[in-house]
């Protein structure tokens, strides 16, 4: 629960490098994640080229926190791997969810920037990172140790939840 409660979206990083055996125990923790017929249909790009960076920021309006993070993680769905179309995203989504908790739980921050649905981000996000055809990018994770804090924020609420039926 510590893990959960804490996590939050953080923008600004520091210049501390993320050290290989923390980004692979955040795959690790991504590739730990539940999938429908266990189908496991998840890909990760990770990128630390600040290069590469700069060409995301144009690709993602919303992504210009990527030039202070230190690398980032695209979660991608491999569409010949699921059973029925539509359920890499779910999959996906829970393998993008441990690798913000795993994060949290090693001091890194990250924040979950939206690719999917939005077909003018996954069009040039797969053309840049050279993505084949069957394999969608779901997100993008930046990640790097915060510069930044904050608070916990309680967001459980009563009212949204409903006993037998609506």
């Amino acid at each position: 629960m510590e893990a959960i409660l804490k996590r939050r979206s953080i923008r600004q990083f520091t210049n501390q490098p993320i050290a290989q055996d923390d980004l692979n125990t955040l795959l690790r923790a991504a590739m730990m994640a539940p999938t429908a017929r266990n189908c496991q249909e998840w890909e990760f790009v990770v990128v630390r080229n600040k290069e590469t960076f700069k060409k995301m920021m144009h690709v993602h309006p919303y992504a210009k926190m990527l030039e202070q993070a230190d690398c980032a993680i695209i979660v991608c769905g491999n569409t010949q791997r699921e059973h029925a179309p539509g359920y890499w995203m779910a999959d996906c989504g829970a393998a993008t969810q441990n690798i913000l908790l795993a994060a949290t739980s090693l001091g890194i921050g990250s924040v979950w920037l939206g690719v999917y649905p939005n077909e003018e981000r996954m069009k040039g996000l797969s053309q840049l990172l050279g993505l084949p055809d069957y394999v969608k990018p779901l997100n993008i994770i930046a990640l790097g140790y915060p510069a930044e804090k904050k608070e916990e924020v309680d967001r459980f609420d009563p009212a949204k939840i409903h006993t037998e039926k609506w």
